[in-house]
């Protein structure tokens, strides 16, 4: 027996996984049959995750505008991170899996085996909720997780990232299909296409693209995990502008320093010339009060002129590097412009594709793009034939 696997990134709607709501294709006769592992409440989970790294950045803030007082509604309203991740795995389709049928009722099993070992493999994927579905139509596993990393350097040192905490795990993005997102995934099918074969069924590959997941829905999903690659280089960029500005305020604070320094020499006793008395004569009073005094003036300005030097070049310095981060946040920020621009084009497309299975039918479409995929693969061997004679010739 041979049966495709299926995994899709799902919207992580845990009041419908946990059938607080039923939406209409859920078929509430077989609902008793689902299978519910976990379901805490996602800010039970920040606070067990990150409140002790949370109390350890706001006490090294000495800025109130710089504290975090929710670190749960900080990542909620983030452009760079999501709260909470979701995956949804399933063994082929209603077809020849049915969740009415006895090899439903196998793919149940698979499914609660395979998902056992999910935790002691990512032990940086915090599991809040999790339930295998019996009442749709087809088996399949709603796992949501929060993705953590530790030991980081920029903002909390325990925080939320899944490009961090998938890269913890070993999974280290090459090229832009080759994620760590994509490349966690094709690891955790691997696991259950392992159980999978304990049970006598063999991994069907379809290609590149799902069987439940449309060319155009992939295409998607890359856009958007590009975009989010590109968002947390904006945020460490934006980390870096900030450092910068600091510095740059720390050397405001300098000038006011001098300024204030200029106001003690003019003022304060230490640097002035007392009134000589009657009886002293002028070399006496140049030796007592005149000459450590120019001693004393001469060491402060020659140190203030090192200072001020040095200062003058870490801030042009500074400038420059400010510069360029500017310039590269610009660039930055014109590329994830440009790839949400095209992720809006493909959601127009994948409304389109979706609609055209709706009115021609799936099989129909599938056969199609089946035919279309031969034709391709099928020409551009006829290329290499005709490129490979050409050379011997």
């Amino acid at each position: 027996m041979q049966r495709t696997i299926s995994a899709m990134v799902g919207k992580g709607s845990v009041n419908h996984n946990s059938r607080k709501f039923k939406a209409e294709n859920v078929d509430g006769s077989r609902t008793h049959l689902n299978i519910d592992y976990c379901n805490e409440p996602i800010k039970k989970i920040y606070h067990e995750l990150f409140d002790e790294a949370l109390k350890r950045y706001n006490d090294k803030q000495t800025r109130a505008d710089r504290r975090i007082e929710n670190y749960y509604e900080k990542i909620r309203n983030s452009k760079q991170e999501k709260p909470f991740h979701e995956l949804i795995l399933q063994i082929g389709d209603k077809e020849n899996m049915s969740a009415e049928s006895e090899n439903g009722q196998l793919a149940r099993q698979i499914l609660d085996e395979y998902y056992r070992g999910f935790q002691e493999r990512n032990p940086n994927l915090k599991v809040f909720s999790v339930h295998l579905h019996m009442d749709e139509a087809t088996p399949h596993l709603h796992i949501d997780f929060v993705p953590f990393t530790t030991g980081s350097k920029r903002g909390l040192d325990t925080r939320v990232s899944l490009k961090q905490a998938l890269a913890t795990q070993g999974f280290k993005g090459g090229t832009r299909g080759d994620t760590e997102w994509n490349q966690w995934v094709q690891a955790e099918k691997e696991q259950l296409a392992a159980v999978m074969e304990r049970y006598g069924i063999e991994w069907e590959h379809k290609g590149t693209h799902e069987k439940h997941l449309s060319v155009l829905d992939y295409k998607k999903q890359e856009r958007e995990k590009e975009i989010e690659v590109l968002e947390d280089k904006l945020a460490e960029k934006k980390d870096e502008f900030r450092v910068m500005s600091d510095r740059i305020e720390n050397f405001d604070n300098g000038e006011r320093a001098l300024q204030n320094l200029d106001e003690s020499i003019m003022n304060e006793p230490e640097y002035q010339l007392p009134e000589p008395s009657a009886m002293m004569s002028a070399r006496t009073y140049k030796t007592k009060f005149v000459e450590p005094l120019i001693s004393r003036l001469k060491s402060l300005i020659s140190t203030l002129f090192a200072r001020y030097f040095k200062a003058i070049d870490r801030y042009n310095r500074l400038n420059i590097t400010n510069g360029n981060l500017y310039r590269e946040n610009e660039k930055l920020t014109r590329a994830n412009k440009k790839l949400s621009y095209e992720n809006e084009n493909l959601r127009a497309d994948n409304k389109d594709y979706k609609l055209l299975r709706k009115v021609f039918g799936s099989k129909q479409i599938d056969g199609l793009l089946e035919r279309a995929r031969s034709e391709k693969q099928s020409k551009q061997r006829g290329e290499r034939f005709r490129k490979n004679n050409n050379y011997e010739r």
